[in-house]
């Protein structure tokens, strides 16, 4: 038709569903699970408008909405046909039959199918977004002869349910809309769940009612984080109150459904919903939870007699000031799995966070170290490093990535040193001319491209890589003569706009942009420095830097970063990692082995090791000669001369509470860059490092990660059956079938 495939993918917006890391897992797992040949289903959300589109005015973050549906989507199809209600308000009826919520709202959920291909095997998984729409009846069957018309444009309380994404990564806010979002989800998902369990040969019928002894063997629900575990009460509600099963025969079948997913740490962004909210907006389900916990609390009673401060830290409900629900507490009760999703973040949870109840079922706890698809991360986005890699240890490593250890054999094979490098260079240049036609910046391509892409939080740190910055810039003014190693540092992300952080974070924003601005228009630095604030960081150009980048800068406090996983495309795409123990990086520097990644500051238990003594900022700054000379001149105003006191509530928080002791790792963090600039000038050296971070990062498949669930957690076998195509007839490929019985 003459058009360029790469011009139409420009145009098409990104589904942006999700925050970050949570969201995109998702992503990823889905295309594993079609390409592993599992039955399985994705659901969520369909937001009008979703994570906000970032612009950079003046230097700060402002937001504009996502309205990624105003030219239409063309991967989704409505199915108004598996339309189903969802109930939110009214009260609860005790009679001879049991409880019956009554008198409530209806909300209609309308699912969006969109498809899930496998990679090369005909399987074809369905992600199922529900959408929020009024009944036809909305305010108009309440007896009232009142406003016609108003009672129409009323409709838009009950649809605003899926309007919009709440932009908040690790951190909890606990808003009415939110936790309707939350059921709506859930509840439309487990109708949706059943009528499928019941249609099946499984849920067979006799003629009072369903069987659903099999369930758990032919259901499995994964909870992504506690957003979904209103779940847990929501079934139990269905098989007590509407299957009308005893409620202990309900629980088992409940606890054997669901697992659950610890994704963060933090304690900010824990759920914790309060009691009186969940009482208006869903009061069977808080009765429920009451006797959930109840039982639970009896349960450890038994165990460990007259142990209150034990029964205290256990409960669903947290007493003090407003009741609320754990909702992490929740999950773990109701679950007959739980899990982290890096080796350190798991032991964290089983020894920290919920060490009570891992003292309680240890055998419940387990690690599933996250992964990325290396479709989207490597042959999609890295065509040209892909099809090298292809040259040297054939195809077959897009589906078991394991296959690159094979490229050990060729660490010291010139040609393909060269090659490696050529790639890169030529992925650089690309991104540099991106760069230039986007920001108007001047792009020396054979700088180091120095990447720090994540969403902005204060315990990501993008502050010590600021403060590092500031010491590169006056490294090369007080001696600018002095071999310097050219860097492009380019920073990304978004601050989430509703958390209390937010204020910390745009001014982190704010003063990337103004150091920026400093370092780019000084004549005596020239083309040795060069900083760039990736405006809008998404999936679409993660695309786009990833393959470009030389240094992935991952350097979170120890204890805080619960997995990563851009610190795993980043690897895969050819880039060294400079990096805290902390996530997987732990774990990538256990597969390439500790001296081919850049790795520094404190550990967890240097950490712990600080809070016990006190972390007391001024020492450093009082030790340190270039911190303080840095620190200075933020606060100083060296960077904003028009509003000198502009930075000097960051300078403030650095000093007196810096939960995550940026000075505390400094000096560490600048040392480790040395050693960086030192190889990157040995570029024969630099890529040798850079093939063997690519020849361990096999682990970093999703695929192995979703096997893991599958083997561990939802007691599933992956299948590798590669489906006829439909053009082909059925019976034909019967004679291809493996011995044993397909998943």
């Amino acid at each position: 038709l003459g058009l360029d495939m790469e011009e139409l993918e420009e145009i098409e917006e990104d589904a942006g569903l999700g925050n970050g890391g949570l969201g995109r897992l998702a992503a990823c797992f889905l295309d594993s699970m079609a390409t592993l040949g599992l039955a399985a289903y994705g659901y969520g959300i369909r937001y009008e408008y979703g994570i906000f589109n970032q612009k950079i005015r003046d230097g700060w973050q402002v937001e504009e909405a996502d309205d990624w549906l105003r030219h239409g989507n063309p991967w989704e199809k409505a199915r108004p046909e598996y339309m189903l209600p969802v109930h939110f308000y009214g009260r609860v009826e005790h009679g001879a039959t049991g409880a019956k919520w009554v008198d409530t709202q209806v909300v209609l959920a309308l699912p969006y199918d969109t498809p899930v291909p496998g990679y090369m095997n005909n399987t074809v998984n369905t992600m199922r977004l529900w959408s929020a729409r009024a009944p036809n009846d909305f305010n108009l069957r309440d007896f009232n002869v009142g406003d016609y018309i108003q009672a129409v444009l009323d409709r838009n309380l009950a649809e605003n349910i899926s309007r919009v994404l709440y932009p908040n990564d690790n951190f909890f806010e606990g808003k009415e809309l939110r936790l309707k979002q939350e059921y709506f989800v859930v509840a439309a998902t487990l109708q949706d769940i059943i009528r499928r369990f019941k249609a099946s040969k499984f849920g067979s019928t006799d003629s009072v009612r369903t069987v659903f002894d099999s369930f758990p063997d032919q259901v499995a629900i994964q909870l992504n984080d506690t957003h979904p575990a209103m779940a847990i009460p929501e079934l139990m509600r269905i098989f007590v109150d509407i299957e009308k099963l005893p409620w202990n025969t309900a629980w088992d079948i409940t606890k054997r459904t669901f697992a659950y997913t610890n994704h963060t740490v933090l304690p900010e962004a824990l759920e914790r919903w309060p009691v009186d909210l969940v009482e208006k907006l869903l009061p069977r389900h808080l009765q429920i939870i009451y006797e959930i916990n109840q039982r639970h609390l009896d349960h450890i009673a038994s165990l460990f007699p007259n142990d209150m401060d034990r029964l205290r830290r256990m409960s669903l409900i947290e007493e003090g000031g407003t009741k609320r629900i754990n909702m992490a507490h929740l999950c773990i009760v109701g679950s007959h799995a739980v899990n982290g999703v890096a080796k350190i973040h798991s032991e964290i949870v089983k020894t920290q966070v919920f060490k009570d109840f891992a003292a309680l079922e240890p055998e419940k706890f387990q690690n599933k170290t996250n992964g990325i698809t290396p479709r989207r991360w490597l042959l999609l986005c890295n065509p040209g490093l892909a099809e090298l890699i292809a040259e040297k240890i054939g195809e077959d490593y897009v589906r078991d990535l394991s296959q690159l250890t094979k490229l050990h054999a060729f660490v010291d094979d010139d040609l393909f040193i060269r090659e490696v490098a050529k790639v890169k260079q030529e992925n650089k240049v690309k991104f540099a001319l991106y760069l230039e036609k986007e920001y108007k910046v001047k792009i020396n391509p054979s700088s180091m491209f120095d990447v720090h892409v994540k969403r902005i939080h204060e315990y990501k740190r993008q502050l010590m890589n600021c403060l590092h910055i500031i010491t590169m810039y006056n490294r090369i003014r007080r001696d600018p003569a002095k071999l310097f190693v050219p860097r492009t540092v380019i920073i990304g992300g978004k601050a989430s706009w509703a958390a209390p952080g937010y204020h910390m974070a745009k001014m982190i924003i704010k003063l990337i942009n103004a150091v920026a601005h400093v370092v780019n228009n000084d004549p005596v630095v020239g083309s040795k420095l060069k900083v760039v604030f990736l405006e809008n960081y998404r999936v679409s150009l993660a695309e786009k830097v990833i393959p470009a980048t030389d240094l992935s800068q991952q350097i979170s406090t120890a204890g805080t970063e619960a997995s990563g996983t851009g610190n795993m495309k980043f690897m895969l795409n050819g880039a060294l990692t400079i990096g805290t123990m902390d996530g997987a990086n732990v774990e990538m520097a256990e597969e390439a082995g500790e001296e081919n990644l850049f790795i520094f500051g404190m550990r967890v238990e240097d950490v712990a090791e600080l809070d016990r003594e006190g972390y007391n900022a001024q020492k450093y700054y009082n030790e340190l000669p270039e911190l303080q000379q840095a620190v200075d001149q933020i606060e100083s105003g060296f960077f904003s001369p028009k509003e000198p006191d502009l930075f000097k509530d960051v300078v403030n928080m650095l000093f007196h509470h810096d939960r995550f002791k940026v000075f505390a790792d400094y000096e560490a963090y600048v040392k480790c860059q040395e050693k960086v600039s030192e190889l990157y000038l040995n570029s024969k050296a630099w890529t040798k490092m850079v093939i063997r971070n690519i020849a361990a990062a096999g682990k970093f498949s999703s695929d192995r990660t979703i096997k893991e669930y599958a083997r561990d957690i939802w007691h599933v076998e992956p299948s590798d059956l590669k489906i006829p195509p439909p053009n082909e007839p059925r019976d034909a490929v019967e004679d291809k079938t493996p011995n044993g019985t397909a998943a």
